[in-house]
């Protein structure tokens, strides 16, 4: 493989740890490269961050209706931090994302 097709494929794969269940790809088929291992971390934590906040939206759904408000912020956060993930990953930046870099350092794998 060439370095423009390694290149294509880190961008694919940093993406891809981006979007929930499909980090298990990122991490089965580039978890060597130290650039996509640097995404997969915080794509980790965002996912884990949609699982609790699904988790906790399902067990309190009696009182959902009163922090609706506060659930879709959140949500929107998520995403933002997503969104940003993944433009840093088409640059080619390995910055920390608010609040997710710090706890992404965690992870030892």
């Amino acid at each position: 493989m060439n370095d423009t097709q390694s290149g294509q494929t880190n961008t694919l794969m940093g993406a891809l740890a981006y979007l929930g269940p499909l980090i298990i790809v990122s991490y089965l088929v580039a978890k060597d490269n130290p650039f996509v291992k640097f995404h997969i971390k915080q794509g980790l934590v965002l996912f884990i961050a949609e699982v609790i906040l699904w988790i906790l939206s399902s067990y309190f759904w009696v009182m959902f209706y009163q922090f609706w408000m506060l659930y879709q912020l959140i949500n929107l956060g998520i995403l933002v931090l997503i969104v940003l993930g993944i433009i840093n990953v088409v640059q080619g930046k390995e910055a920390e994302l608010p609040l997710v870099g710090s706890l992404a350092k965690n992870f030892k794998f």
